[in-house]
């Protein structure tokens, strides 16, 4: 009976008729593979081996517990770790025994190992100009009162600069001079900077601090020089590359183009090689350094494994916070989306079905009754109950399907009872109670099949809006209990990690996929029910 409606004709042109929706029927199979796929993610992503021989014997450890005893010998009836036993003496030494993984041998609920992750011992030397800076207090015939620090802006070495003239060493523009004169004159006056350049053709900024009007006007001004300003700062980075662990000399450089480390000594070159060698071991604070006669900052930075670590060979979308496989979770969360909403939807649908259909068949007061309980019913805050349930009975996936599955047949009831009501004044409906039908073999064998075009056409959103709904929950900390594979919960880590791209771009792409993919297969479904298949504005 089921079967002979697929070969109604009516049925196989709404079929044809949402085949013509290429994204409909393409989104369609997306989803049945997904879903698919998912249900054999123990044989994808896995910790546990597929297959193990071991002294002559065969097992298959993803089908069926073994205790440990069976492969070490012991006497122990724990739960083995296949890992470890598979770098075992038992297994090392007798080519005859062997274990083979899934593609991914990891689970969702394993602990990666920091150094089981294979990135290369690379180091990166970060160089950059430090701004020398210094003040001299001029007299109004711009001779040098005071300095400090202020001998290697015009190339001597000795502190003390009294007596010399600065204009001597600087190109003095239009503007400094006249703000320097208003200061002079004890006249309030703004912090002003200017570029300038010396007798070499470098450039130089000059600051000029604040000035206020005083009883008397100043003997001095302060010019503060400052050489390498942001604008003009220089940076070189020089990748190292350590094939040894306790000689710096081995170390190979792979980017010596730098032109900072050709105008290193090789006596600076060796203390700098020691400097990159330390951070080896142990983090280094950035030091400063002397090439030339320029001071440079010295910075090694080196990529640690630290959870979340981004993608690298064997974890092709990176590691969680806790160390775990990021796709493994992901393919094992697509199955718990997939499954929570299918179970739901089907289950809000036949309740709502239920509920709609007694509420449309009989209508008068059960009609009315029903409608006021289900308004009553629809009041209530459905997180704190989820909240409350939560915290008395604890999360599980049963709780979240029977607290949400009954909130959410509300909707689909409205459609059924607005059909039934349409429908039960039919003739069909009459011949039916003629012949002496039970009112439950008429609202079910015969009104029902005419009424499924709501359900069938809302079924793929429902599914969407339940999938949405989970992940959100999961988001908020309401949801599934840690440590299940959630896409909400990874996205709950991004925002915890919002630097960890990986957290954000791949859970966030799974579940637009999975939803485009309901809602263009919704779409084709509504297109192949729709009786106006044309239809145009006027």
């Amino acid at each position: 009976m089921f079967f002979k409606r697929f070969k109604n004709p009516i049925f196989q042109k709404r079929l044809m008729r949402f085949k013509e929706l290429k994204r409909a029927y393409v989104s369609l199979w997306i989803l049945v593979v997904c879903y698919l796929v998912s249900l054999g993610s123990e044989l994808i992503c896995n910790s546990t081996p597929l297959y193990v021989k071991v002294h002559g014997s065969s097992y298959f450890p993803v089908f069926k517990f073994y205790p440990e005893k069976i492969f070490t010998g012991n006497n122990e009836n724990t739960r083995p770790d296949y890992k470890k036993i598979n770098n075992s003496i038992i297994f090392k030494e007798h080519p005859e025994n062997f274990m083979i993984f899934p593609p991914v041998p990891f689970g969702p609920y394993e602990s990666i190992e920091p150094e089981s992750i294979d990135i290369k011992d690379c180091l990166t030397l970060t160089i950059s100009s430090f701004p020398f800076m210094g003040t001299v207090n001029i007299a109004r015939n711009y001779s040098i009162a005071r300095s400090f620090s202020a001998g290697v802006f015009i190339e001597n070495n000795k502190d003390a600069l009294n007596g010399l003239f600065i204009t001597d060493y600087f190109y003095f523009p239009e503007n400094l001079r006249h703000a320097i004169d208003l200061r002079f004159a004890n006249r309030s006056s703004p912090r002003e900077s200017f570029k300038v350049k010396d007798k070499n053709g470098k450039m130089i900024l000059i600051s000029l601090s604040g000035f206020s009007s005083r009883a008397f006007p100043p003997d001095t001004v302060r010019l503060k020089l400052k050489k390498n300003y942001k604008d003009e700062k220089e940076i070189f980075k020089i990748n190292f590359q350590i094939t040894s662990k306790t000689d710096p000399d081995t170390m190979i450089n792979m980017n010596f183009k730098a032109r900072i480390w050709k105008q290193m000594s090789e006596k600076d070159r060796k203390t700098v090689l020691s400097f990159v060698f330390k951070r080896r071991v142990t983090p280094v604070d950035p030091v400063a350094m002397m090439i030339g006669n320029q001071r440079y900052l010295l910075q090694v930075t080196k990529e640690d494994v630290r959870f979340p670590f981004r993608p690298v060979s064997g974890h092709i979308m990176g590691i969680d916070s806790a160390g775990r496989d990021v796709f493994a979770r992901i393919l094992y969360g697509l199955r718990t989306a997939l499954t929570f909403g299918f179970m739901l939807v089907i289950c809000s649908m036949f309740i709502g079905v239920t509920a709609g259909a007694v509420q449309g068949y009989y209508g008068g007061i059960a009609d009315m009754a029903g409608q006021r309980l289900i308004e009553i019913w629809s009041a209530l805050p459905f997180l704190y109950i989820m909240i409350l349930m939560g915290s008395v009975y604890g999360r599980s996936f049963l709780l979240l399907l029977v607290c949400y599955g009954i909130f959410n047949w509300i909707g689909i009831s409205y459609y059924i009872r607005a059909e039934f009501l349409r429908l039960r004044k039919q003739p069909f409906v009459e011949a039916a109670k003629c012949l002496g039908i039970s009112s439950k073999m008429i609202m079910f064998r015969h009104v029902l099949p005419n009424a499924l075009v709501p359900v069938i056409t809302f079924f793929p959103f429902s599914l969407v809006g339940a999938i949405g709904a989970l992940a959100a929950l999961d988001y908020l900390g309401f949801g599934l209990p840690p440590p299940t594979p959630s896409w909400g919960e990874l996205l709950f880590q991004a925002q915890q990690y919002r630097w960890a791209w990986w957290l954000i771009l791949y859970p966030s792409m799974a579940l637009f996929i999975i939803m485009l993919c309901g809602v263009f297969v919704g779409e084709g479904i509504r297109n192949a029910y729709d009786p106006k298949r044309y239809a145009r504005i006027e």
